[in-house]
């Protein structure tokens, strides 16, 4: 049977090699997903982690120099280095700029800086400047610059020119200006401090002086360890965590679970991404394998029963159907791989040169799951799905397979049986996935459960929809063919031909099925990951900017013109002037806030975490909601101006009623009225406010900086720090266009190549019609509107399904989150559509072609 399983597959090569590109496809579609979610977790990782530069551990805490010693004797480590970023003042001229500063370490892989032009500092009065800051002075390499820091001196030095106390007795702080000069511009390739506009190079005895600190280590808590090559990062951390009592030591990878723990409330949304993609591509794999396969077994029903004539057995058939489907399987899967490897590999260069704005690496990771997974799924759904054609050839006598082959019969018992699983699936599948998003969305079960949950419903639900889709596609098809059939007579036969054989229409559609549910997913998926992600940032960080006059613990009140220098910064839009106070609610000291004139509305990147704002209320921050008995509970909040550590604190006590939100940060919210009353003569002491949309808040919060050289106050922007959990949001979803992209190419050569089969089959209908009149061109119409009618209708219907299970995957995988904004792509959803009938047309009008250019009576020759 070996001879003739060859014999037979080299007689049936064009159809086989039609099978093995969908098989190629199903495969290349896995491999490139694994290799997706291995870039998509390397980049995420790196993206939350590139502060660490090149370590392979990180060490958090409190460490000694003996500590820090006793590491870098290691014979396992190459390298280890305190990160010790610190803030200088950084004056030319006019202009002055603050800037995050880094020391100057030995070993250049454990910097995440680099200079490109210049050197960097090797001695005291030397820096190197981002090039944003240096355009912003109007300096290059070799000029001079000042550096603005204070020091503190007894009260009695005469020298001394008090500018701020502590005590106001014992020691007096004076402003002292260093002249430092400019060796190098330093660059942050991987963006790791762009949420503090950028940071420059100082040598480590000068970030010391003019920080006032003693050691590095008051500077920054983290040690950054890099191994000796060929010392892996799990053998590095076993030998460096016994020397470090009392801190945490990490992997690089181990710390970035943790930053994405944290940002996720728990979750790993990476991993939970990665996991879920991966169980999209071994369904959406298996159903186009075993579609198309099935479709070519059947073709070959013919040839099983002839074979059934001249004595060959069932056992036979089958092990000769089984391992012609084993050779096609492992055949096509190895060329599938291939192909996944270099769309992969040219998606990451296409996305590379787009400039997105995000670290990617250069190369796929090829790991062992990579290579043998789509291998063997590509293998052995391939032989899983030629059993049942092969099994139902078999059964069949073969005198009556040698017989025109009928239309099936819908109604048939069988049919009704297919229908009942159907239906059972469908029903089934879509109820379980929808409670797995309500759980998911509730947070009452473990993340990754639910996505495994989710992911298996999903797909028993779509296979139920692909089970039945011989009882519903034709119908549908059938009625949007009633419109077209008025049209002429090429329309009307296509129209027919639809229904004619339900089982070959539902055959052909359920690949573009498949490939518009798929994209119309992930479309839907993404746009919702993205607007529900924008919100959860929203409500995380409540205000752009901020302008606190807090010194030493003290509030004190802001300088009057304080809101017009900041007004006056490009890029500002609102400027809100607030009053602050201590509030004692249940033993706890609570800062409140309320704006001096206006709406905290106004400034509010989310103004619906306000909803609850009334007067008599506390709205306490999501931090402090947890304590909330219920929707609201009665407080007693006892004020004060000033020190909230003050035992005796002068205020004013009274009830109000204290209401959870989601607003973000650390300050509850009362209305003015209600501040009247607790802190009359509360000051204004700090600012809040809003940017313009678009407008650069790192580059914004140094040109308040800037506007405010000599003002006691502290100017924090969270609205960076944002932007920075937005950048590790748009490397992932840039992996999903990039996924997505892959994704429709694969699904379109699918169409096209279920669809050709489709057609092809049929060249003796073909040579029928042309000899009893139906013109060339007839012809070539007819297959056109029939290939456009099912795709079309396959795209809506595919759209409709992808919505639903895009919208289900988004509550499943963000839940854990924050709540999810379902989103639909009206702009994806109709290039869907028109993709798919270009789609439809293309590959039936090529095939048609050739239908049309053969003679009938050559055509009906044909076996």
């Amino acid at each position: 049977m070996l001879r003739l399983t060859w014999a037979q597959m080299r007689r049936s090569l064009g159809r086989l090699t039609a099978a093995a590109v969908a098989i190629a496809i199903g495969t290349a579609f896995l491999a490139t997903t694994l290799i997706a979610g291995n870039v998509m977790t390397r980049t995420g990782y790196d993206a939350v982690t590139a502060t660490y530069a090149g370590a392979d551990v990180v060490v958090d805490g409190d460490i000694s120099e003996s500590e820090l010693e006793a590491v870098r004797a290691l014979p396992d480590v190459r390298a280890a280095e305190l990160l010790a970023p610190t803030g200088i003042e950084i004056r030319k001229g006019g202009t002055s700029r603050w800037q995050l500063m880094l020391p100057t370490i030995d070993d250049p892989s454990l910097s995440s800086l680099v200079v490109e032009d210049g050197t960097a500092p090797a001695a005291s009065g030397e820096i190197a400047l981002p090039l944003a800051t240096a355009d912003a002075l109007g300096v290059g390499v070799g000029d001079h610059v000042q550096v603005r820091w204070t020091t503190s001196e007894p009260a009695d030095d005469a020298t001394a020119e008090p500018t701020a106390s502590t005590d106001g007795s014992e020691e007096v702080w004076r402003t002292v200006d260093d002249d430092v000069v400019v060796t190098g511009i330093a660059s942050d390739p991987a963006s790791a401090w762009s949420q503090s506009g950028g940071a420059g190079l100082v040598t480590a005895d000068d970030a010391l002086r003019w920080s006032g600190a003693e050691s590095l280590g008051e500077l920054g808590a983290t040690v950054l360890v890099a191994a000796q090559p060929g010392v892996g990062a799990e053998a590095l951390l076993a030998a460096v965590d016994p020397l470090v009592p009392g801190t945490e030591a990490l992997t690089r990878d181990a710390a970035a679970e943790r930053s994405v723990s944290q940002f996720s409330d728990g979750g790993n949304v990476l991993v939970t991404l990665v996991l879920g993609f991966a169980a999209v591509a071994l369904l959406v794999a298996a159903l186009v394998i075993a579609n198309t396969f099935q479709v070519l077994v059947a073709q070959r029903t013919r040839t099983l029963a002839l074979l059934r004539c001249v004595g060959a057995g069932k056992g036979q058939l089958r092990r000769s159907v089984l391992t012609e489907a084993a050779i096609l399987g492992v055949a096509a899967s190895v060329a599938g791989l291939v192909l996944g490897l270099v769309l992969g590999q040219s998606a990451l260069m296409v996305l590379g040169r787009l400039n997105l704005g995000v670290p990617l690496p250069s190369t796929i990771q090829v790991t062992v799951p990579v290579v043998l997974l789509p291998l063997l799924v590509g293998t052995v759904v391939t032989v899983l799905a030629s059993l049942v054609p092969a099994r139902e050839a078999t059964r069949v006598s073969p005198i009556a397979a040698l017989r025109p082959a009928e239309a099936p019969a819908v109604g048939a018992r069988g049919g009704r049986v297919r229908l009942a699983l159907s239906l059972l699936l469908t029903l089934g599948g879509v109820g379980v996935m929808l409670l797995a998003a309500a759980l998911s969305s509730s947070g009452r079960a473990d993340a990754m459960i639910l996505l495994g949950v989710g992911a298996l419903a999903g797909g028993l639900s779509f296979v139920g929809v692909l089970l039945g889709a011989v009882f519903w596609v034709p119908r549908v098809v059938s009625l949007v063919g009633r419109a077209l059939a008025r049209t002429g007579t090429s329309a009307r036969l296509a129209a027919a031909n639809t229904v004619r054989n339900p089982r070959r229409t539902a055959a052909t559609s359920a690949a573009l099925l498949i490939g518009a549910t798929l994209v119309a997913m992930m479309s839907t998926g993404a746009a919702s990951a993205r607007v529900s992600l924008a919100q959860e940032l929203d409500e995380h960080y409540p205000v752009d900017l901020m302008v606190d006059g807090t010194v030493y613990g003290e509030t004190s009140s802001l300088p009057s013109d304080v809101r017009d220098a900041v007004d006056a910064v490009t890029g500002v839009d609102t400027v809100l002037e607030m009053r602050t106070a201590a509030v004692l609610r249940d033993d706890t000291w609570v800062m409140v806030a309320a704006p001096a004139d206006g709406s905290t509305t106004d400034v509010l990147r989310d103004p619906r975490t306000a909803d609850g704002l009334d007067d008599g209320t506390l709205l306490l921050p999501k931090v402090m909601s947890e304590d909330v008995a219920g929707d609201t509970a009665t407080t007693t909040a006892y004020t004060t101006v000033g020190d909230a550590s003050d035992p005796a604190p002068d205020g004013t006590a009274m009830q109000l009623r204290a209401v959870p939100s989601e607003l973000g940060g650390v300050y509850a919210l009362v209305t003015p009225a209600t501040f009247e009353r607790l802190a009359p003569q509360a000051p204004v002491s700090m600012l809040w406010v809003g940017l313009d949309p678009g407008a650069d808040a790192a580059l914004v919060l140094q040109d308040v900086r800037t506007a405010l050289p000599d003002t006691p106050a502290e100017v924090s922007s969270a609205g960076a720090e944002r932007a920075g959990n937005e950048r590790v949001i748009d490397t992932l979803l840039a992996i999903v266009v990039g996924l997505l992209g892959v994704a429709v190419v694969i699904a379109l050569i699918g169409v096209a190549n279920t669809l050709s089969l489709s057609v092809l089959e049929r060249r003796r209908e073909s040579a029928t019609l042309r000899a009893i009149g139906l013109s060339r061109r007839q012809l070539r119409v007819m297959l056109a509107v029939e290939g456009m009618l099912i795709a079309g209708v396959g795209a809506v219907l595919g759209a409709a399904l992808g919505l639903l299970y895009g919208w289900a995957g988004a509550v499943i995988t963000f839940g854990e989150i924050g709540d999810v904004i379902l989103v639909v792509p009206w702009t994806d959803l109709a290039l869907l559509l028109v993709v798919a009938l270009a789609a439809g047309l293309l590959a039936s009008v090529l095939p048609g072609r050739a239908a049309a250019r053969t003679s009938p009576v050559a055509a009906l020759a044909v076996d």
